[in-house]
């Protein structure tokens, strides 16, 4: 069954960088934010952390503790940490068993070769842990915006401000015929 906005999120328990025990159990009360993330100190994975790291105030003002998840274990999420200077905890799913109940372990396709890896899912929980929202196509470079915003409202107004850049090159369409008109006079 798949996970929805508004549905239980699934119990889990596993340990962050400390080897401290993490469950939906013992989070109860609390508004959290779970980020599935592929691997520790990778380019896109740091953008996405750094960029949680640089918006932390607001995201703790919202009510919101945040978790990063992995498969990788409490050594590499521990030089993470240290490395990028993160103030929240990340967890180690090393036998893929919370990957497993969110549906974050899928298979994936790198220059025609498949293999499994962890898909780049957040998952917004209230306090009484139901899914408030669910983020699927995150943007690692903004990410606590995509959380703090409205649900239905920020993939809509990324999409606006997408759209206006695109008449630009209509505007560029129209000066190459001059450009050829002028070759031909030569």
């Amino acid at each position: 069954m798949a996970l929805r906005i508004g549905s239980k999120a699934p119990e889990f328990k596993t340990r962050d960088q400390d080897g401290k025990e993490i469950s939906l159990a013992g989070l109860k009360g609390k508004k959290f934010v779970l980020y599935f993330y592929p691997k520790d100190m990778t380019p896109g994975c740091t953008a996405e952390a750094c960029n949680l790291r640089d918006n932390y105030s607001a995201l703790q003002k919202a009510g919101y503790e945040i978790f990063g998840i992995s498969s990788d274990d409490e050594k590499s999420h521990q030089k993470f940490i240290a490395k990028e200077k993160l103030p929240f905890r990340l967890l180690a799913d090393t036998d893929k068993s919370v990957h497993a109940k969110f549906g974050t372990w899928v298979e994936k396709s790198m220059y025609g070769r498949k293999y499994m890896g962890t898909a780049r899912v957040t998952y917004v929980i209230d306090g009484n842990g139901v899914i408030e929202n669910i983020i699927d196509k995150v943007d690692t470079k903004d990410h606590a915006a995509q959380i703090l915003g409205k649900p239905a409202a920020a993939p809509s107004a990324k999409k606006a401000v997408k759209s206006k850049p695109a008449r630009k090159p209509k505007k560029a369409a129209k000066k190459a015929p001059a450009k050829k008109a002028a070759k031909k006079k030569k």
